[in-house]
């Protein structure tokens, strides 16, 4: 398993340039290292809540279902999948509405995978709270950390940070 970890990381510390001057992720290789995260994680938040994520491969492979639970909040989901060279995510929030994210970078110096905002489903104005942004540092094949940004009246309004485990098989 570490062996497969480590040719993941190798495999996606490719970031291109495209024409427009925007950085593109190899969308293939990402896919493949976000697949790795399948499975059971649990972090203690820095409230002193505690998270769960159920992370399950789903539709064949060709999708990543995340669960979270945890504390006083509603479950939330997260899909990944790929859309031909682009990774997405549409983040089910217990804010009511449906942001998705496309991968923009890898830095493979931190080992880190950054979504930024496409769009948003059920938001009635841009300028409604949303997540707006995940980042994803990948630690070892036990440990990885989270780091989601939301967004109310244009600016970030909360920042949300979780180190998981992977739970005991």
């Amino acid at each position: 398993m570490k062996r497969l970890f480590g040719i993941g990381i190798l495999a996606l510390m490719t970031t291109t340039v495209g024409a427009d001057g925007s950085a593109s992720v190899d969308a293939a290789n990402a896919f493949t290292r976000l697949r790795t995260l399948a499975g059971e994680w649990d972090a203690t938040l820095a409230d002193g809540e505690t998270a769960h994520l159920s992370v399950e491969l789903v539709a064949a492979g060709s999708a990543l279902l995340e669960r979270e639970t945890g504390g006083n909040r509603p479950v939330m989901t997260t899909m990944y999948h790929r859309d031909g060279d682009r990774v997405l995510l549409t983040h089910y929030c217990m804010a009511g509405n449906q942001p998705r994210m496309q991968a923009r970078t890898f830095d493979a110096a931190k080992n880190e995978l950054t979504f930024d905002f496409v769009d948003a489903t059920n938001m009635p104005n841009a300028a409604a709270g949303h997540m707006h942004s995940l980042v994803i540092r990948f630690i070892d094949a036990d440990h990885v950390e989270t780091t989601w940004q939301f967004f109310e009246n244009n600016k970030p309004t909360m920042t949300e940070k979780a180190r998981y485990t992977r739970a005991a098989r």
